[in-house]
């Protein structure tokens, strides 16, 4: 008797102390700008309060944000904004729950205003595409598809500016496709891996979606429950911003000499089956990025000064052999974009895209103006594909990267004028599995 009594104390003390208010993921830092950061974390049902605390290093006296959202749901990630900042200063800051300090904390640097100061700065950034953590229950039957969590060990000591994510953040299930409640709970579960939690904070991160953390593979503008998906991710990541008028969740951020515009390839895409033609002419109907958001990438192509113009999006672009989904497959809508560069001549703009479970870098050229490249970086942690069939010797790859999880560093260097794009591919522990580069004078329009 003496024994079963004592079982239960443990069970229930067990219990109670799983039920303790703290921090379910995070911190993780979103954007830092000249004059404001985003913080994000996610905390328990059980916590009543949260607020976040943040000084200079040396600081005493430092200043307290409380969370005044709501709290106590099942799904608890919130965001936390600091204005007022400093211009190229160091914080450090901490998360409070119920007026307590923890242990979760971290620093982050503003931006230094270099424009019409100072030389343009040489900086990179981190990317990469298709995170997968097991869940065997489930998986489906056989070797598991997740791999070698480590990497992001590796990314976490890098001394980068932020990094983007390319699609496929998290992998939904069979079980979570089409329940609301599966949504939330795939992102909020993935995003708890502790194998990733130092490399949140490491460094600011920003996101765009494909399929896999949308819903469905595969799917497009028909998924029943793009509302919820759209909330989850904005829920999970804080990006500058999300689309417009509550459609889409494209947006851009800016960084030294590069404008980087993540772009949406679900929300308005077509199904891949739709026909490509009618009548021997590319299908209008069939569309991926849509009228709205193909308009504002417009736009923002013609407002930008940027040395080089990096449009980023889950699916391939250029690759004329690939089997499967790519922007090409959408030609009344690509061939728009084609013409549209090469009318207004618009110099500097690289494809950065994911999805493949491969890398490469595909070069198409232009008559009469600068080659395109499609920068693929795939897979994080996720299976890895074999280059085969009549993807296996492909022409228009002048880089290729297979069966090897990896990541990918964007390095920008170089005097005004003469500034140059370094392309690392890095493996599990940070190893170098390859190099590209390209200088600005090859991405201009020739006079």
């Amino acid at each position: 008797m003496k024994k079963i009594f004592f079982l239960l104390v443990c069970a229930i003390n067990s219990v109670s102390l799983f039920a303790q208010p703290r921090v379910i993921s995070g911190p993780m830092l979103g954007p830092v700008e000249l004059r404001d950061a985003k913080i994000w974390v996610e905390v328990s049902p059980e916590v009543k309060a949260v607020a976040l605390q943040y000084n200079k290093p040396g600081e005493r006296a430092g200043k307290t944000i409380p969370y005044k959202g709501q709290l106590g749901n099942e799904f608890n990630p919130l965001t936390f904004t600091i204005g007022g900042l400093e211009i190229n200063t160091t914080y450090e800051y901490r998360i409070l729950i119920d007026g307590k300090p923890t242990l979760k904390s971290g620093q982050f640097t503003t931006k230094d205003l270099w424009q019409w100061r100072k030389p343009v700065p040489d900086f990179s950034f981190l990317t990469g595409s298709c995170s997968y953590f097991n869940q065997p229950e489930y998986d489906r039957p056989g070797t598991p598809y997740g791999k070698d969590s480590s990497i992001f060990s590796a990314m976490a000591k890098e001394k980068s500016a932020f990094m983007i994510w390319m699609g496929d953040a998290w992998y939904t299930r069979e079980v979570d496709y089409y329940s609301e409640w599966g949504l939330w709970y795939r992102a909020s579960h993935d995003r708890a891996i502790p194998a990733l939690q130092g490399f949140l904070k490491a460094m600011p991160q920003l996101a765009t979606w494909d399929d896999h953390d949308y819903g469905p593979n595969d799917i497009g503008k028909n998924y029943i429950l793009k509302e919820t998906s759209r909330n989850v991710f904005n829920s999970y990541f804080c990006n500058p911003s999300s689309g417009e008028n509550g459609q889409g969740i494209y947006t851009m951020t800016s960084w030294g000499d590069a404008d980087i515009f993540l772009l949406d390839d679900r929300w308005w895409r077509s199904a891949d089956r739709m026909k490509d033609s009618v009548d021997g002419k590319p299908n209008p109907d069939k569309r991926m990025l849509g009228a709205r958001q193909m308009d504002w990438l417009k736009n923002s192509l013609l407002f930008s000064t940027a040395t080089f113009k990096i449009i980023t999006v889950g699916s391939q672009v250029l690759n004329p052999v690939s089997p499967f989904d790519k922007w090409r497959d959408f030609p009344a809508e690509y061939q728009e974009l084609m013409d549209f560069l090469a009318e207004y001549r618009i110099n500097g703009v690289l494809f950065l895209t994911g999805d493949r479970h491969h890398s490469e870098i595909i070069k198409t050229d232009r008559p009469g103006s600068y080659p395109l490249y499609d920068i693929t970086v795939s897979p994080l942690t996720s299976g890895t594909h074999t280059f085969s069939g009549v993807e296996k010797n492909n022409p228009y790859r002048v880089f290729g990267l297979d069966e090897k999880q990896n990541y990918a560093r964007f390095s920008f260097s170089g005097p005004r004028g003469s500034r140059k794009l370094t392309v690392d591919f890095l493996g599990v522990k940070g190893e170098n599995l390859g190099l590209w580069s390209v200088s600005e004078k090859e991405l201009k329009t020739p006079q």
